[in-house]
C-alpha cells in the first residue's frame, strides 16, 4: 500500500483550546475534507471506501483501502464525538477524521509541541471573571517541517495580520509594526473620547450601547446594569 503523505501547512487548522488573561493555548487539527482529498490522491477515488454504523448508540466510521498486493480491503475503524451544533453530522465527520488518523492521515499532529500564545491588549476580554479571546483574532499555520520520523520539528503560527505569534523552540515577541499600533491607538482613542458613562455605575460605555439603552430604558446604562434593570 502507498504511504500517506504528511500534511501541508495550509491543510492544518488552528483552534483555541483555552484562554487566560495573558494568553491562550492552541491546538492543531485537520478538516474532514483533507482526509478525503488525501485518500483520493493516494489511492484513487475508487481505491477506498467509507461507511458508518451505529454501535451501542455511538456512530463509528470504517475506512477501507484496497491492497492490490494482498487482493483484499484493509479496514480501520473509530468512533466519533457529537458536535454541539449538529449532532449526527458532527459525529459522522468526527468518526471519519478519527478513522483517518488510524489510516495514518495527520498522525504527525500528535507530535505537536505545547502551543502558548501571549495575548496583547484588546485581544482578550474578561466577562464575568472568565477570559474570552477577541472573535476577530484568528491563527493559522504559516510553515511546518518534519524529521525522518514524521515528527514536527519546525512550526510557525501567525495571526490574521500575518504577525508571527508562535515559533517552535523560540521566544516570540509580536512585531506589529507602526501602522497596526497606530490603528489600535486610534480605536482606543475613539472609544474613550465619547465621554459616555453608565448613569448608574459610572462605567465607560460605547455610543452604540448608550443609544440602545436610552431607547429601551430611557437612560444610558452599561450591559451589566441593563441586566439588573430587567430584573
Amino acid at each position: 500500500m502507498a504511504e500517506i503523505r504528511l500534511l501541508n501547512a495550509d491543510e492544518i487548522e488552528v483552534r483555541v483550546q483555552s484562554v487566560k488573561s495573558n494568553g491562550c493555548i492552541l491546538l492543531l487539527y485537520k478538516d474532514a475534507r483533507v482526509d478525503m482529498r488525501i485518500l483520493d490522491e493516494t489511492y484513487g477515488p475508487t481505491g477506498w471506501q467509507r461507511e458508518h454504523q451505529l454501535i451501542n448508540g455511538n456512530l463509528f466510521c470504517t475506512i477501507s483501502i484496497w491492497d492490490d498486493e494482498k487482493k483484499q480491503w484493509i479496514r480501520k475503524q473509530d468512533v466519533g464525538v457529537e458536535s454541539y451544533t449538529e449532532k449526527e453530522k458532527g459525529q459522522a465527520s468526527d468518526s471519519f477524521k478519527r478513522a483517518g488518523f488510524n489510516v495514518g492521515i495527520g498522525r504527525e499532529l500528535y507530535t505537536a509541541p505545547f502551543i502558548w500564545v501571549n495575548l496583547q491588549a484588546g485581544e482578550v476580554k474578561d466577562k464575568g471573571g472568565k477570559a474570552y479571546i477577541n472573535p476577530k483574532l484568528h491563527f493559522r499555520v504559516k510553515s511546518i517541517a518534519y524529521n525522518d520520523k514524521r515528527e514536527i520539528e519546525k512550526l510557525d503560527i501567525v495571526d490574521n495580520n500575518n504577525v508571527v505569534r508562535f515559533s517552535m523552540g523560540k521566544s516570540v515577541t509580536p512585531n506589529y509594526g507602526e501602522n497596526y499600533k497606530q490603528n489600535i491607538q486610534n480605536k482606543e482613542s475613539k472609544n474613550s473620547s465619547n465621554g459616555l458613562t453608565c448613569e448608574k455605575c459610572g462605567k465607560k460605555i460605547s455610543q452604540k450601547v448608550a443609544d440602545y439603552s436610552k431607547k429601551r430604558y430611557g437612560k444610558a446604562l452599561c450591559m451589566d446594569c441593563q441586566k439588573a434593570f430587567k430584573r
